[in-house]
């Protein structure tokens, strides 16, 4: 994997021109007291080095002989025995494949060589005004040699612009980490389908979720997950996660795990009761429909906006069919009065974020999918109680979620393991 991520630096470097690039690891975050949080690196950091430990900073410097050097903790054997493993500069430049690497107490000091003479320096700007500030410092050291002949970067510019490009496209190994992210998360959903009941909390079903993640080798959800029962499905970023569920409740819920640095996402949306009945299952078929014209829709060659606007045709001829909205699909389209029921788009970029980094549109225009996207498809639907909805209808929340790989030929469905038909989850839900 090492040549992976030295091809990926290499990329960066040829995409610069003349300058240097300055990709800073997360830091360790205080949780309180003295317990941290989990620690969880940078994406872009990791994309292009593999390298997990905090206090890191990977330095590019480009031209015809282009350098790729890490500054990381030095070895303590005095802190491996409280904290655990580190590789310290040696090591890591072996074993991670950089040109050199030095100690992270040094980076400062070498910074200001490193920038001597480069056009431009790009980094994370505006992402943390600590490194904002610091990079401004160094720059103003280098300018203080002008005098004998150093030039100081004309120009700071952000280096995300072109990692967030490179990310947006995955390749095989991306892929396939992403499959297995999206398999044992399809697992998870499976296993809270067959374990609910009326009576039990909504944080039991999440508990049956993380279970399922860490036991398949994924410590951690990609995000906090929603388990959302009743009208709780209604509120979209829902996390309380503390109701008690009812035979009649429709259960939301919107969880994935994150596997070896990529994240999966799936909502799906079942009754607690294990039987889809009247006006519920009405407004379910509606968003599978929705949801299975959209992903029809996710193929190479169409817009990113082309799968949102399929399920929105869908959608609001069901609004209509249900007496919620008025007039016609195009009418309707143009005053936005489905937003009541409707107010979110039908998915974004998916890859070591949740919501993943890469441009929707390039040139005002939307940009066209291509082979190695991964992109979420999701339509909802979520009725509120209100004098013009009819009463069978209040408190329905649905939202339907699946991955989806963009391939030559068209799509794959990663989540597919996970039922979404009402005979599917019906069934499912009967088993013993």
């Amino acid at each position: 994997m090492s040549d992976t991520y030295a091809k990926r630096r290499l990329r960066l470097t040829q995409q610069m021109g003349s300058g240097i690039a300055i990709i800073p690891n997360a830091p360790e975050m205080r949780r309180n007291g003295d317990a941290d949080y989990p620690y969880r690196f940078d994406s872009s950091f990791y994309y292009l080095t593999g390298f997990p430990e905090p206090e890191s900073v990977l330095v590019l410097v480009s031209g015809d002989a282009p350098q790729s050097i890490l500054f990381c903790r030095e070895k303590d054997i005095e802190r491996e025995i409280w904290d655990g493993y580190r590789h310290g500069p040696e090591a890591a430049r072996e074993h991670f494949g950089f040109d050199s690497a030095h100690p992270i107490s040094e980076l400062d000091q070498q910074l200001a060589l490193l920038m001597e003479n480069q056009e431009a320096v790009y980094y994370p700007m505006g992402a943390d005004a600590g490194w904002d500030q610091r990079m401004l410092r160094l720059r103003e050291e280098v300018q203080k040699k002008t005098r004998s002949g150093v030039r100081a970067p004309d120009e700071m510019r952000d280096v995300r612009a072109l990692i967030n490009e490179m990310r947006l496209f995955k390749d095989a190994h991306e892929i396939a980490l992403m499959r297995r992210a999206a398999a044992i998360s399809a697992s998870a959903h499976r296993r809270a389908m067959q374990f609910v009941r009326a009576g039990a909390y909504e944080y039991e079903v999440e508990a049956e979720l993380l279970h399922e993640f860490c036991r398949n080798g994924a410590r951690h959800p990609a995000y906090t997950s929603i388990v959302a029962g009743g009208a709780n499905a209604c509120v979209l970023h829902y996390v309380a996660n503390d109701a008690k569920l009812k035979k009649s409740d429709l259960l939301l819920i919107d969880a994935g795990c994150e596997y070896r640095g990529y994240a999966s996402d799936i909502t799906r949306t079942f009754p607690v009761g294990g039987k889809f009945t009247g006006a519920k299952k009405d407004v379910y078929e509606i968003v599978l429909a929705a949801q299975l014209e959209a992903i029809r829709a996710a193929m190479p060659g169409n817009s990113w906006d082309d799968p949102h606007q399929a399920a929105l045709r869908v959608l609001i001829q069901g609004f209509m069919d249900l007496r919620l909205c008025k007039g016609t699909v195009d009418s309707i389209l143009e005053d936005g009065s489905y937003k009541k029921y409707y107010m979110h788009r039908t998915g974004h970029w998916l890859g070591m974020d949740v919501h993943d980094v890469g441009e929707y549109k390039s040139d005002e225009k939307w940009r066209s999918l291509e082979p190695g996207m991964v992109l979420t498809v999701e339509p909802g639907c979520y009725i509120r109680p209100a004098d013009d909805v009819p009463r069978a209808l209040w408190n329905i929340g649905i939202r339907i979620e699946d991955d989806v790989a963009i391939t030559g030929s068209g799509h794959e469905v990663l989540t597919d393991g996970a039922p979404k038909t009402v005979r599917d989850i019906e069934e499912l839900m009967g088993k013993p």
